[in-house]
């Protein structure tokens, strides 16, 4: 259960083949401990046949369902939306029940396996019973201090923001499909183990026992638990598997309907499953963000610093930071982007204007990574970067914000941008295994700064405040905060100040300008004619997809083909 809530609450990911990954494991166990077929009659056919150690069988079974995990999430998590996730990993489930139960040869067929040797039943004066108990539950401790590090930290922090918003997750650098493939390896652990442990105490298992159904049985325990609450998925599981389905076996049987006690139990399950999703989406024990103490003041109150330019890195002095030549971007036959040429100097805030359909924000998209050019080039400080993914332009320190703000809903508002923060130690595998000790002076230090953004947008009393409770204009402030955690060298701005308060508005025309002359580069969509007439230097001005116009903004507006642009488009 623990690995499912990682997979679905924590990460995002709908694995409804999760009990194929637990039979993995299962399996696993089995064809490791059985011995040789003949050694039982030759009644059963399996594949392997060894008699390994209980904690090498078990340690195995974890690593196969690891390896399980992150191959149905390679057919399953790359370029296909989330619901179609799901349905992927639905197909593979019932893919791997037919050809298992199909093949004889390989795990028995229908049959399965029996005779599965318990680790302590040829231990002297000890049953199978309460000593086993003892196993698991000592495998349980240590599973869920490990699984503690995976959901609290800047892993877990990550992963929630994947889980909330997956575009916006791209837009400050993180490589999306790699973490749910982590994710994936690591819930696949922990549902092999579960199914090792389960063998071993019943003694066999055959395709019949891990239907798709199973699945749905643990993401119901999941979503009544609390979604994303260590805690709430112990709760669901015992709720959901031990009350619900488990409990209807006590119930007293209809004769006249043998098979209704059971389905009883599934028809609960469904109706408790809608219940909560309507009334109780967070669950039983709701997941709880952590709040951070305040030992220190924030330190970098007026004083952003944008990434630093590598100093080996092509073009890294020269005057162009951004060169887009001849972009088209064709949705079918329309052509939103047609042949658009432009600069954008370093160090220098630049404006995007133009009528609605203009093409500028579809640019913008093909700019930083997120739609694929249908022609012409993109360097980004003197790289060719045409085509390149969003996360991998983010980490180049080409950041974008959206034209409708985008925020991770269940982190706070400190935690939206704790996690923008590039380079944290604790979003790696050191950083997992070692825990605070090894990432907790660079967090400190992150609090510091972020504080220091809140702070300056007059937004520090949010702090611990669920970003989905802001209001418009303070998720619009955030997304901009949020984009400058990650230290950008050129940040892409879509319509910045739309929704924003008057306050917040002029708060961030000064931020912009302070960013400007400690060096940072701007390009700045934006209808407010009046902002891009204060901001910026030079204004490039689209219509129909096209670059018509170039100069500054009091000299565009006596420009007669600007005056078409906007009264005709």
């Amino acid at each position: 259960m623990w690995g499912l809530n990682l997979q679905f609450g924590v990460g995002g990911v709908a694995n409804l083949a999760y009990v194929v990954v637990v039979a993995a494991g299962a399996y696993t166990y089995a064809v490791l401990t059985l011995g040789p077929p003949a050694a039982s009659g030759g009644f059963q056919h399996y594949v392997l046949g060894l008699r390994l150690p209980f904690p090498v069988a078990l340690a195995s079974a974890g690593l196969a369902g690891g390896v399980t995990g992150v191959l149905i999430g390679v057919t399953g998590l790359k370029r296909l939306r989330q619901d179609y996730q799901a349905m992927v990993m639905l197909v593979v489930s019932l893919m791997a029940g037919t050809v298992v139960a199909a093949d004889t040869g390989l795990f028995n067929g229908n049959a399965g396996l029996s005779l599965i040797p318990n680790p302590i039943s040829g231990v002297s004066g000890m049953t199978s019973g309460w000593p086993y108990v003892g196993i698991v539950a000592a495998c349980c401790l240590i599973g869920f201090v490990v699984l503690r590090r995976f959901t609290t930290g800047p892993m877990g922090r990550a992963l929630r923001a994947v889980r909330d918003d997956e575009t916006a997750a791209a837009a400050i650098g993180k490589d999306v499909v790699r973490l749910r493939l982590v994710v994936q390896a690591a819930g696949g652990v922990f549902a092999g183990l579960s199914g090792a442990l389960l063998v071993a105490f019943i003694g066999g298992w055959s395709p019949a026992a891990w239907a798709p159904v199973e699945t749905l049985a643990l993401l119901t325990a999941v979503i009544v638990g609390g979604m994303g609450s260590d805690a709430g998925a112990t709760v669901g599981t015992l709720v959901v598997t031990v009350l619900l389905l488990q409990g209807v076996q006590f119930l007293p049987e209809i004769r006249s309907h043998p098979g209704l006690k059971e389905a009883l139990g599934w028809m609960t399950l469904g109706a408790v499953t809608i219940a909560f999703i309507w009334v109780r989406p967070q669950g039983i024990v709701p997941e709880r963000r952590p709040r951070h103490g305040r030992e220190a003041p924030p330190t970098h109150v007026g004083r952003i610093e944008p990434l630093p330019p590598p100093a080996s890195r092509p073009g890294a002095g020269g005057e162009a930071i951004l060169e887009v030549e001849r972009l088209v971007r064709r949705f079918g036959g329309v052509a939103a982007v047609d042949g658009a040429s432009f600069t954008v100097r370093r160090g220098s805030i630049t404006g995007l204007i133009g009528p609605n359909g203009a093409g500028k924000s579809t640019a913008l998209s093909v700019i930083s990574g997120f739609l694929e050019p249908g022609g012409g080039a993109v360097r980004f400080d003197g790289a060719d970067v045409t085509g390149r993914p969003a996360h991998e332009l983010a980490r180049r320190g080409l950041v974008r914000t959206f034209q409708l703000a985008r925020e991770f809903r269940g982190l706070t508002t400190l935690e939206n941008l704790l996690v923008a923060a590039p380079g944290q130690r604790g979003e790696g595998a050191p950083g997992v295994l070692a825990g605070r000790r090894y990432w907790g002076g660079q967090e400190r230090e992150l609090v510091a700064r972020a504080r220091g953004l809140l702070a300056m947008f007059g937004m520090a009393d949010r702090e611990d405040e669920p970003a989905r409770n802001l209001s418009g204009g303070q998720k619009r402030a955030l997304e901009v905060m949020r984009a400058l955690m990650t230290r950008p060298r050129l940040l892409l701005l879509d319509e910045p100040m739309a929704g924003l308060s008057p306050r917040l508005a002029e708060r961030l025309e000064e931020v912009l300008l302070q960013l400007q002359r400690q060096g940072l580069s701007v390009l700045l969509v934006e209808h407010e004619l009046d902002v891009v007439d204060r901001l910026c230097e030079q204004v490039v001005v689209m219509a129909q997809g096209r670059v018509i116009s170039t100069g500054r903004m009091a000299e565009l507006r006596t420009r007669r083909e600007v005056q078409d642009a906007y009264v005709l488009g």
